[in-house]
Order: structure tokens, then C-alpha cells, then sequence
């Protein structure tokens, strides 16, 4: 029997004035209380969609609206938060499919254009990216989220110029935009402005994708000053590679009379434990006194490093000992990334793209992907226990050919030949339209022509092999 229908509707006013006022979550639950006591209830599961769209709650907004639009197949709207959720989820195909349904109700509302824009840059398809970003900012001139994505849609069509004056422009309309300031920190570190670049990469602290990555420690915040007599806590973040790429900044708080300490991550404490003058110890421990503490990737800029002070370009980790594997070349190879980054599809060539590398019969490839065999490779994996023995099996090769994970840095930070294959729009630290990295003397870098190009990558890599 359907409870009493004034009731009902008082538990709906609830639900509405709790996501008016912002509490999404108490929505939620008000909302569901109305659809248990009256299931055709079309307001309540339309507002519960609004209500689990602003918690965060993705995977229930693709339930729901599969819901509702069996009873309002032309809600413009209910398209939109289904295909929006599909982007949240990392699901592009099914997110165009939804955002296209939206826009084809409502041609001129601009947040479909928009995400359906995101949505099309995640299947790389760059110039539709682009087409639906300024669609949406024609249709409202005003939508700051349309600006920041075309930004970083030109960017990563390396017409830095154009995105780096769109970023700006969104930044003068609203000072406070966090991926606004993100993305003009990628453009501008990408074109090489290390200062200007370094200064914006201070915002990476308040957005939500890496926020989970720094703490408030106690003390001080270090901003450069002089260290000398004073213990500098460097606190590690991001990725191992990152890690590694920034231990160079340590010696430099030394030679200044500091005495650094670095907390990072227990698989990189042998390794980096090398450093002269340097102590290394786990972030997931307590902690040793010191005086002040920085969060590691804002060395760079209290450092103002610019391309051509980047500190021990040469390598700062004293190469290892090396054996004789094998007569003929010896190749260590990296052909997947980590799955969980976020932007592994892109670094990571299908396994096939390495056939004709593995069927040189002039060379001995050494497997240095963890956990995984690919054919024609050898694989020493399980008897890596840390980096540290992953850098004396590096020093024991002649050349690393890797994709864009920590390993390049191992190799670059023991100043030994790597070849680094990249995406076509790569990480803003390998900049764009050269081969040589400043960060890295002995790395060697082959990009993607294109998106999705990784034969040409491979037919470059072997032809360099066979120079």
C-alpha cells in the first residue's frame, strides 16, 4: 500500500532543501526514502540523480539514469549527467554516446558540447576535442570550464602559444581556478618556462587529483632560504620516478650547509640512500627531527631552476657494478607502465608494437618490466628486490629502451644510455620537438608522429639500433 502522499511529499521538500543547501549526501538518502515509498515518483529520481552527481557517486548516477530515462527518454538533462558520470568513470565511448543523445535534445546547452569535447580528448581524437570546446564557448562565452579544457586540448596539440593565452584569459576571469592553473602549469613547463611553470605547479596542492598526496607536517615550511645549520625535511610525492627525478636537489641543500633528510617511498631507500650526505628514510615511519620540511616537486622552484641550471644533468647516483650477461648487446626493456596511472593507455604501447625489436637477432633483451614476460625476453624480475638492485642490473647493459616510467629516471640519474618512447602529447617534463631531455644527458627520446603511433616509434628505435 503507497504511504500517505502529504508525507511523502514533506520527505521530498526535505531532500530538495538538502541539496539546494549543499548536502549532497544527505540528499541522497532523503531522496531514496521518497522512491521506496513512491517508485514512479519522476521528481525524486530526477533530483536523486542531481543529488549523487554532486556526491561524487558515478556508478549510482549510471543506475539511475538508466531509470529515468525509461520514463523521460528526451531529458536533455538525464543524457547529460549519464554521459558526464561515463567521463568520471574513464568511460569515453559510452559518455559520447550519452552527451551526443543531450545535445541532440538540446542542441545549445553548452556543458554537453563540453564534456562530450573531454570525452572526444579521451579517445584522443584531438580536432573533434577542439570543435566541441568552442561550440560550447560560442554558445556561452562565460564557461570558464570550456576555456580550460580548450587550453589543454591545444596543448596537447603542441600549440602551446593558443592554449597557454586561452589558460590565461581563464585565469583572469576567475584568479582562483585550480585546473586552470594546472593546465597553464603543464603549457608553460612543456614550452620550457621552468620559472613561470614551476610557480604554477605550486597549485597541484589543492587539486583533487593529487591532493591525497600531501600532509601538513609540523613545523615550518621551508622557501629556500638558506638551510645551512638547519635539518630539511623533503617530503617524496606522485610517482617513484618523480622521486627519483627530484633527489637531485638534495646535494644542492647540502653544499649550502643543510643537512637533508628525504622520506619517500621504502622500495627507493637503497638507492637513493647513495646520494653523499644524504639521509633517506620511509614517509610511512615516524619521522626524524628536523627544522624545516617542503614537499619534494617544489624544489624546482625555490631552487628557480630554469632549462639551463637543472642541477646534475650528467646523474647524481653513483653507477652500480657491472656484469657480463651476454656477448652480444645487451637491452633492457621496459614495455609497460604502471596500469593504476592515470594516463598509462597512453604510455603504454600494445604488446604486439614490440614484435620486430624482439626479432633482432643481434641483441639480448633483458626484461625490466616487473611481474610481467613478454616473448623473446629474459626475465630477472623476481630477483629485483628494490631499485637499488633494478640500478645495478641497469649498469650491467649496454642500453634501456623504456617507456615513460621510473625506470628512465634510474638509467638517467646513473647517467646511463636510455631510449625513452613517448606519446605524442608527452609529460610536460620531456618538453616538446627534441630527442635530448636537459633533465638527462644519456637519455634519447622517440616520440609518437601521432596519437596512437607507436610503429613508427619502434621502426625509429630500430633503425637507431641499426646506425
Amino acid at each position: 500500500m503507497r504511504s500517505n502522499s502529504a508525507e511523502t511529499a514533506a520527505i521530498y521538500t526535505t531532500g530538495l532543501t538538502q541539496l539546494r543547501a549543499g548536502h549532497a549526501r544527505e540528499a541522497v538518502a532523503t531522496l531514496r526514502q521518497v522512491l521506496n515509498r513512491d517508485p514512479t515518483h519522476v521528481g525524486a529520481r530526477r533530483n536523486l540523480v542531481r543529488a549523487l552527481m554532486a556526491a561524487g557517486e558515478h556508478d549510482a548516477v549510471i543506475i539511475e539514469t538508466t531509470l529515468a530515462l525509461r520514463d523521460t527518454p528526451e531529458s536533455g538533462e538525464m543524457h547529460f549527467l549519464r554521459g558526464t558520470a561515463f567521463n568520471a568513470l574513464s568511460r569515453p565511448l559510452d559518455a559520447c554516446e550519452a552527451l551526443t543523445a543531450s545535445i541532440t535534445i538540446d542542441p545549445n546547452f553548452a556543458p554537453a558540447w563540453l564534456n562530450l569535447g573531454n570525452a572526444r580528448m579521451d579517445l584522443d581524437q584531438v580536432t573533434e576535442a577542439e570543435t566541441h570546446c568552442r561550440r560550447a564557448l560560442t554558445i556561452d562565452p562565460d564557461l570558464i570550464e570550456a576555456k580550460v579544457s580548450l587550453g589543454f586540448v591545444l596543448t596537447a596539440q603542441g600549440r602551446l602559444a593558443e592554449g597557454i593565452q586561452v589558460l590565461e584569459a581563464a585565469i583572469q576571469t576567475n584568479p582562483g581556478h585550480v585546473q586552470a592553473h594546472w593546465n597553464l602549469a603543464a603549457a608553460t613547463l612543456l614550452a620550457g618556462d621552468l620559472p613561470r611553470g614551476c610557480a604554477e605547479y605550486e597549485w597541484r596542492k589543492r587539486h583533487d587529483l593529487f591532493r591525497r598526496d600531501f600532509i601538513n607536517l609540523p613545523g615550518p615550511i621551508w622557501n629556500g632560504d638558506d638551510p645551512a645549520g638547519r635539518t630539511i625535511l623533503v617530503h617524496a610525492e606522485q610517482g617513484l620516478g618523480d622521486t627519483i627525478q627530484f633527489a637531485r636537489y638534495l646535494p644542492l641543500i647540502a653544499r649550502r650547509g643543510g643537512t637533508p633528510i628525504l622520506a619517500c617511498e621504502p622500495s627507493l631507500i637503497r638507492l637513493l640512500s647513495t646520494i653523499e650526505n644524504v639521509q633517506v628514510v620511509s614517509k610511512f615511519e615516524a619521522l626524524p627531527r628536523y627544522d624545516a620540511w617542503i614537499d619534494q616537486m617544489s624544489l624546482p622552484h625555490v631552487f628557480g631552476t630554469t632549462l639551463n641550471t637543472i642541477p646534475s644533468p650528467a646523474g647524481y647516483l653513483p653507477a652500480a657494478h657491472r656484469d657480463n650477461l651476454s656477448p652480444t648487446r645487451r637491452i633492457g626493456l621496459v614495455w609497460a607502465g604502471n596500469p593504476l596511472h592515470r594516463n598509462d593507455r597512453r604510455r603504454t604501447p600494445p604488446e604486439h608494437a614490440f614484435g620486430p625489436l624482439l626479432d633482432l637477432h643481434d641483441c639480448h633483451f633483458v626484461s625490466l618490466t616487473p611481474g610481467r614476460t613478454l616473448p623473446g625476453t629474459r626475465d630477472p624480475v623476481r630477483n629485483l628486490s628494490d631499485y637499488a638492485d633494478t640500478a645495478a642490473l641497469i649498469a650491467a647493459l649496454d642500453l634501456v629502451i623504456t617507456v615513460d616510467t621510473s625506470v628512465a629516471h634510474v638509467a638517467g640519474a646513473l647517467g646511463r644510455p636510455a631510449w625513452v618512447l613517448l606519446p605524442y602529447a608527452p609529460d610536460w617534463r620531456w618538453l616538446l620537438n627534441r630527442n635530448d631531455s636537459p633533465w638527462y644527458n644519456s637519455l634519447r627520446l622517440f616520440r609518437q608522429p601521432s596519437p596512437g603511433d607507436w610503429g613508427s616509434v619502434i621502426a625509429n628505435v630500430i633503425a637507431a639500433l641499426a646506425g
